[in-house]
């Protein structure tokens, strides 16, 4: 049907996948809450059971509604099909332990969600899969990396939260020399609105739904894509497992019987099969009812990130904006060769001094701090924290996470409100940075100030300690606790008294 709707996103969005339903004419596509489906007979669900025919069996393998939103996003991203998972978790593990097992490897690239991080270097070991975790994007050292155990070279189109934009075509030529396909989670690319990786060389595209394409915080989901592009055939060597006889099918041989899909099909009929890491058809439901709009909400995404990076970038609180629209971004001339609708819907920024970043994300008003991004409303988190608390101090910074680092998922808001939001947070931590800064007292004289510190309690010791100076960072195995002080001095000594409560610290 993708052939007669035309290539335009805006109407794939709406009808790729889909027909009125046969028996009630039903417009929208219906919620299909069935576990199974019934055979014409017992041949028919013999063959359906051998692979010898398309069909339903069973919905931890496929179901109708599943089957629609699966169709539309492999209609969005230029793929030939497409397989639903229950998060983009799941996605990116069906697509990598589809094509390596243990003994294997995979290429990654530093820049990368917490989560996949995680994943690639604490979770695949586990299973015998390894990663070699090149530093950056550079073609030459993804190359360099690539050994005859290497199943796939993996990429961010937009990295989180570094926001690095590889050059996917030179990536892709120098995997494709050594035979070895390319992975490219396309989640910042918002389902293919701003960038299409298989017209540039991926080969497997895999998404976390959940964000941009589902697009209110609503539904949990994950979909990977095939271009249906990788030559299977001239790297058999390497991919066995779709030129051998499959146990579980009677000997069956995939690329011999499927071609050009073989690699959805295994990842469907024998890796979620067996893994169960399957879509349900309420959020699948979900998941359609968003891409309808993804168009829509992905522009005004953009132009108010990019509004809203321009803004950080003049602003006085600030030390530093990361957005791939702004010129001074080292990312962003490639970015305009691949984001051609927009630089996407996520920025980075510090706080000048570098220690009022919690500071800033708690006093946020309209802004969300939670630990997501797609969503319409505009969200802000502290990753050094949060996402990537995971991964060690080094990991983290390979990763592009700094310890000053805000994250911004810009929403769908007036742009007006959403400055003014942090234009009151920025003022509120600065108050109360000024409130509790240290004051400089005379050597010579008596004098007595009034002041607000943070008492401190170490886990590991025992005595406590008062900070003239409030941390606005607040490090982890500490409990910190405002209270009023007095700091009382002569020429000979610095006295110190808190206050208790309410009452106030400077008694007379």
């Amino acid at each position: 049907m993708s052939e007669e709707l035309g290539n335009n996103f805006e109407t794939l969005q709406l009808h790729a996948g889909a027909e009125p339903d046969p028996t009630t004419r039903s417009r929208a596509v219906p919620i299909y809450a069935t576990t199974s489906y019934v055979f014409n007979d017992s041949a028919q669900g013999a063959r359906l059971f051998g692979l010898k025919e398309f069909g339903n069996i069973y919905s931890r393998i496929m179901n109708p509604t599943v089957d629609v939103f699966e169709k539309r996003i492999a209609a969005l991203e230029g793929g030939v099909a497409a397989l639903a998972a229950s998060s983009g978790q799941a996605a990116q593990f069906l697509a990598i332990s589809t094509l390596a097992h243990a003994g294997d490897n995979i290429v990654s690239t530093s820049n990368l969600y917490g989560g996949t991080y995680n994943q690639f270097k604490v979770f695949f070991p586990r299973l015998g899969i390894n990663t070699k975790f090149v530093n950056g994007d550079k073609p030459e050292d993804i190359a360099a990396a690539i050994d005859d155990k290497t199943k796939a070279v993996y990429l961010e189109s937009i990295g989180n939260p570094k926001y690095n934009v590889p050059d996917l075509e030179a990536i892709a030529k120098v995997a494709h020399e050594k035979g070895v396909p390319v992975i490219v989670d396309n989640t910042f690319g918002a389902g293919g609105y701003f960038i299409r990786p298989i017209d540039h060389g991926a080969d497997i595209v895999v998404h976390s739904a959940t964000k941009w394409i589902g697009g209110h915080g609503t539904t949990i989901g994950g979909v990977v894509v095939d271009s249906g592009k990788f030559d299977w055939g001239k790297n058999a060597a390497r991919f066995p497992q779709f030129h051998e006889p499959s146990e579980g099918y009677h000997g069956l041989k995939f690329y011999e019987t499927f071609g050009n899909i073989t690699f959805i099909i295994r990842a469907r009929v024998e890796i979620l099969r067996d893994l169960g890491s399957t879509l349900n058809p309420f959020a699948a439901q979900q998941l359609l009812l968003g891409l309808e709009t993804l168009s829509l909400r992905a522009e005004r995404h953009a132009q108010n990130a990019l509004a809203l990076a321009r803004h950080l970038e003049k602003s006085p609180y600030v030390s530093w904006v990361s957005y791939p629209g702004l010129e001074s971004h080292p990312y962003h001339e490639t970015a305009k060769k691949y984001l051609k609708r927009g630089f996407g819907g996520v920025l980075s920024f510090g706080v000048k001094g570098g220690g009022a970043g919690s500071e800033v994300v708690d006093g946020f008003k309209l802004i969300s701090n939670l630990a997501n991004v797609g969503d319409a409303k505009t969200l802000a988190i502290h990753p050094w924290s949060t996402t990537h608390e995971q991964l060690s101090d080094d990991e983290k910074r390979a990763s592009g996470v700094t310890e000053d680092l805000i994250r911004i998922s810009v929403g769908i808001e007036h742009i007006d409100d959403i400055i003014a939001d942090f234009e009151q947070s920025f003022k509120a931590a600065a108050d109360a940075t000024t409130k509790g800064e240290k004051k400089d007292i005379p050597a010579d004289g008596n004098e007595t100030l009034a002041a607000e510190g943070v008492l401190r309690e170490d886990d590991y010791r025992t005595e406590k300690l008062v900070e003239f100076i409030p941390p606005l960072v607040k490090p982890p195995g500490h409990l910190l606790k405002r209270v009023p002080i007095c700091i009382r001095t002569t020429p000979s000594q610095v006295s110190i008294a808190l206050g208790v409560g309410d009452q106030p610290a400077c008694v007379p």
